[in-house]
Order: structure tokens, then C-alpha cells, then sequence
């Protein structure tokens, strides 16, 4: 479509431009009154986009605004671009989803499960199922992240060197070698939890495809969807784009600067992080969102079939359950009621439970600096938010964001 991806009134697509306004009026308040430095926010409808808007800083120190090219860095926005590109392969017959993954990566083999003891001395038991391809999609693998700090096994990846980076000389293939080291959280299959298999997932890629995660990514998915900024390392060329990153901790609640780890996306990564190494811009994210929304094609470009795609954003989770029910509890910038989860998003079973207005079917996910995405098939829009504050859980930008999109369209 010659006309994809072009700015339109918001009218011409069933939005009211007064009321569409709100979304800016409300997330001034948040840079104004310094829970955010700046953020940016698109909204598309047909692939169309009806709503762009930047407010505060790029880079605080440096008072330097937020742009329409500004590079954010997108962590766990990355794992739907990494659970497309195994869907791409399954599409050619490279696997199944109920195969085990040790059939590539032998690590997995024999799998223990931790039932009780401290982390410097945990009992195990043997896994009585294998890990398999849809567990890792589905992250009901068993494995966990150090960072949750929820559980005992949290703590024994810390202990291993895994809390938001990884032991120093760790590539992809030494980490996933690390963690099937490490006992499970949980027999595989019968829970969800948070964790680490969309990175195990970007390995089986490689492993499967023969080629490393960032140059499938760049030949396979970025190459064909024209996402020229997304990447895992933001090179000196572009790293006057590169928004900083900040956060809040219990003994700061006002954001401070954390170049400590914003910089490390502006050297060659040391692994290659299917689940939280990309950056990217808005408009880059909102045309993989396009992708899907398209049913797996962009500008002639089909990645995946359509049927794949709603095979992908159903809920996979046993027994059809939410996330509140059969997931453990996490620390969240919103409540899981009737949100159950697919082969790489989350999915919107009920949008009563949920209490946040959606549509039944809508699928999404966010990263680390609360930036988030959603895609919702039956009102034909999409929505990608930018910003850079650790953690997500801060601030609940992504429930008041839908309140104001969602008021807005009045077709």
C-alpha cells in the first residue's frame, strides 16, 4: 500500500483529534513534574498514523529534546521480534513446537527441578517433562530471572552472575550453557514465570537457522520491514539519537541518570539478547507492529502467514487460564486478570477481568524502561510509547495510556 505508514487526520480513521490531545495533556504532567524525562508516543489505525507526539528530553543533562528519530532502547519489546523470527522458521518446517529443545541444545537434557533449600544448597528433583519449543514461547520453561528477587531460584541466578547482565566473556551460547545448569523454577509447562527463555529462544534461532541472532534479524526481519535504527549496538554514527536512560530505586524516587547500564548499548554487546538487546525508534517498532496487524505482511513483504500470526497471539497457556492464576506473582505496573499469553505476547481474554479497556484479542508486551506496545486486531490500531525509566513497574503509564486511546476513537 502506497499510502502505509502516512500521517493523516486523525478523523479520516475514526479519532477525535481534540480527544487524542489528552494523551499529550496527561503525560506533560509526568515530565513537568519529573516522573519522566520525555517520551514519545504513535498511534496508527489501518497502518495510518493518526497521533505523533514528543514531549520533554532525550537527554536531561544535556537538554536535548525527544525527536522523531530519537533511538530508545526497547529491552523486552525485543522478545516478539525474537518469537517471529523462530515462528519463521517453524513456518518452514525447521521444527515443532512440541519438540524438545535439547534435540540443539543438548545442555538441556537432563533437567532438575528445585523443591526446597537455600540457594547455596538447593534440593532437586528430576523434570518429569522436557523443555519444549512452545514452553520457551510461552515462558513456562521453568527458568526465571535473577532480578525478580521472588524466589529462591531468582537468587541462585544471581548468585551465578545473572541479575541484569551476565558473567563477564559470556556469549549468547555460554549463558544458555549457564542457565540449563541451574535448576528450574518449576516442573516445565506447569507454571509461568517471567525469565530468560525468550534468550534460550534467540539461541535455538541461531542453532536452527545457522546464523547468528543479529544477522537474522538484520536479513530476515529488519532488512524487509525497513527498521534501518534497530540494533543491537548504537554505533557512534547514531549515538547523538541514543536517548539516556534513568531510573528510580527505593532510596531515589526521582529519576536519576544510569549511564552505568545506558551505556552498554553503545558498545559491541558481549551476547546477543533475544529477550532485551535492542534499540530502536518508535517509528521502526510501529512498523513491525504494522506487520502484524497486516496478518504478517508489510509493503509486500510477508514474514509470516496471517494464520500464523493469529495462531501467535491466542492464549497458550494450559486450561485456557490467565496469567493471574497460572502465572506467579511479579512486581507489575498492572494486574493480569483476564490477560493470558501467547507464542511470544500477552494476550486480552477478558477486558472486563482485565479492568483496563481493550478489546478481546489484543495482543502486547513492554520493556524494562517502560516503553510498551499494543496491537489490537479488532479495532485495527496499533501503539507504540517511548521513554527510557527503569523499572516499568515505577509508574502506570500503560493502563492510563489505553484509557486515552481508547477514548479517543469515536468511529
Amino acid at each position: 500500500m502506497a499510502d502505509f505508514g502516512i500521517d493523516v487526520d486523525p478523523g479520516e480513521v475514526g479519532f477525535d483529534a481534540q480527544r487524542l490531545q489528552r494523551i499529550d495533556t496527561h503525560f506533560r504532567h509526568f515530565v513537568q513534574d519529573g516522573r519522566l524525562p520525555g517520551w514519545q508516543v504513535m498511534v496508527s489505525r489501518g497502518g495510518k498514523v493518526a497521533h505523533l507526539s514528543s514531549y520533554g528530553f532525550a537527554d536531561r543533562e544535556a537538554g536535548k529534546p525527544v525527536e522523531a528519530d530519537t533511538i530508545f532502547r526497547i529491552y523486552s519489546m525485543t522478545k516478539p521480534i525474537t518469537s517471529v523470527a523462530a515462528m519463521m522458521l517453524w513456518e518452514e518446517g525447521k521444527f515443532e513446537l512440541n519438540d524438545p529443545i535439547s534435540r540443539w541444545l543438548p545442555e538441556f537434557t537432563d533437567m532438575r527441578v528445585y523443591v526446597g533449600g537455600p540457594a547455596a544448597k538447593p534440593q532437586t528433583v528430576a523434570a518429569t517433562e522436557p523443555i519444549r519449543v512452545w514452553h520457551l514461547l510461552t515462558h513456562t520453561a521453568g527458568l526465571t530471572y535473577g532480578f525478580h528477587r521472588m524466589h529462591v531460584t531468582d537468587e541462585i541466578y544471581r548468585n551465578a552472575g545473572f541479575e541484569f547482565g551476565n558473567p563477564k566473556g559470556f556469549d549468547l551460547a555460554k549463558c544458555v550453557e549457564a542457565w540449563a545448569a541451574l535448576p528450574l523454577a518449576y516442573q516445565p509447562g506447569s507454571e509461568w514465570l517471567y525469565s530468560v527463555a525468550t534468550d534460550v529462544l534467540g539461541r535455538l534461532v541461531e542453532a536452527v537457522s545457522g546464523q547468528r541472532l543479529d544477522e537474522f534479524f538484520a536479513e530476515r526481519i529488519f532488512a524487509p520491514l525497513s527498521m534501518t535504527d534497530t540494533t543491537f549496538h548504537v554505533g557512534p554514527d547514531r549515538q547523538e539519537r541514543l536517548a539516556a536512560l534513568y531510573a528510580v530505586t527505593a532510596q531515589s524516587p526521582t529519576p536519576l541518570r544510569y549511564d552505568q547500564m545506558g551505556a552498554a548499548i553503545t558498545r559491541e554487546p558481549q551476547w546477543l539478547s533475544g529477550g532485551g538487546g535492542l534499540a530502536g525508534t518508535t517509528r521502526d517498532y510501529s512498523r513491525f507492529t504494522w506487520m502484524l496487524l497486516r496478518g504478517g505482511e508489510l509493503d509486500g513483504q510477508r514474514l509470516l502467514s496471517p494464520r500464523t500470526v493469529r495462531y501467535m497471539t491466542r492464549n497458550h497457556l494450559p486450561g485456557n487460564q490467565d496469567l493471574q492464576t497460572f502465572g506467579r506473582p511479579l512486581v507489575a505496573e498492572t494486574r493480569y486478570d483476564g490477560i493470558g499469553f501467547g507464542l511470544g505476547f500477552a494476550v486480552t481474554m477478558d477486558p472486563a477481568a482485565s479492568k483496563v479497556i481493550s478489546s478481546e484479542g489484543e495482543f502486547n508486551w513492554g520493556g524494562l524502561a517502560s516503553t510498551t506496545f499494543w496491537i489490537d486486531p479488532a479495532e485495527d490500531i496499533s501503539v507504540v510509547f517511548m521513554t527510557q525509566l527503569m523499572p516499568s513497574s515505577t509508574y502506570n503509564v500503560r493502563p492510563q495510556l489505553r484509557q486515552l486511546v481508547y477514548q479517543a476513537l469515536v468511529d
